[in-house]
Order: structure tokens, then C-alpha cells, then sequence
């Protein structure tokens, strides 16, 4: 499984900029979804969530600025960032658990793998 993140940037505070990620593979469903981010100095901390039964959940920072949505048929999650702060700058994750299905000797084989992680983009929010 390749999660790709794309969308991150240099951008002025008050901006916006949208991520994308991207999964892809031996993929039956792609389940619960989510944005980590990781400033410099930090550990890397969840941003945003869309849980395997829809719920969708924040980091309090981010409430009302930020939105998470998904796109079942493409296996693609976003996360358009508003209003953006400095203290938005960091490395975003995309994150991902997914369901396999293989198919061997005759017959598909379907397994859980979980916490696939994007390559990060990078995200700087200028004052």
C-alpha cells in the first residue's frame, strides 16, 4: 500500500491550501483516514480524522478552519486548510487504515493493514 501526499506549500497567514492524499495498491477499502502534523521540535500529532464509521473528528486548533473529506471511489482524502496561522507550519502525514484483498489459488483473500502513513508534505504558513 502507497498513501501520496501532495498540496503542501509556502503560503501567507490567512491563506488557504488544500492537501491531497492519494492511496494506492492492493486495496479493497480504504477505512479510517486522518492528517498528522509534525513541527519542528514536536511530535507528530493528529489533525483530523474520518473514523471507519464516518465520524470525523478535529484537534481543537484547527476547529472551524480546517475541513477533512474523502473520496470513497478514488481512494482519496483531503484537507482544506483555512485561515491559516504560522503555527500551522509543519510536516503534514496522511494516514490511513485500509482493507486488502489478493487474489490466489482461485479465490480473493482479504486482510486488515493498518497505519500506512504518507511521505509528508510540507506546510509553511508565513506571518
Amino acid at each position: 500500500v502507497q498513501l501520496q501526499a501532495s498540496g503542501g506549500g509556502l503560503v501567507q497567514a490567512g491563506g488557504s491550501l488544500r492537501l491531497s492524499c492519494a492511496a494506492s495498491g492492493s486495496i479493497f477499502r480504504v477505512d479510517a483516514v486522518g492528517w498528522y502534523r509534525q513541527a519542528p521540535d514536536k511530535q507528530r500529532a493528529l489533525v483530523a480524522e474520518i473514523t471507519t464509521t464516518g465520524n470525523i473528528n478535529y484537534v481543537d486548533s484547527v476547529k472551524g478552519r480546517f475541513t477533512i473529506s474523502r473520496d470513497y471511489a478514488k481512494n482519496t482524502w483531503y484537507l482544506q486548510m483555512n485561515s491559516l496561522k504560522p503555527e500551522d507550519t509543519a510536516v503534514y502525514y496522511c494516514h490511513a487504515d485500509v482493507t486488502l484483498r489478493e487474489y490466489d489459488s482461485g479465490s480473493y483473500h482479504y486482510s486488515q493493514l493498518n497505519d500506512n502513513w504518507g511521505q509528508g508534505t510540507l506546510v509553511t504558513v508565513s506571518s
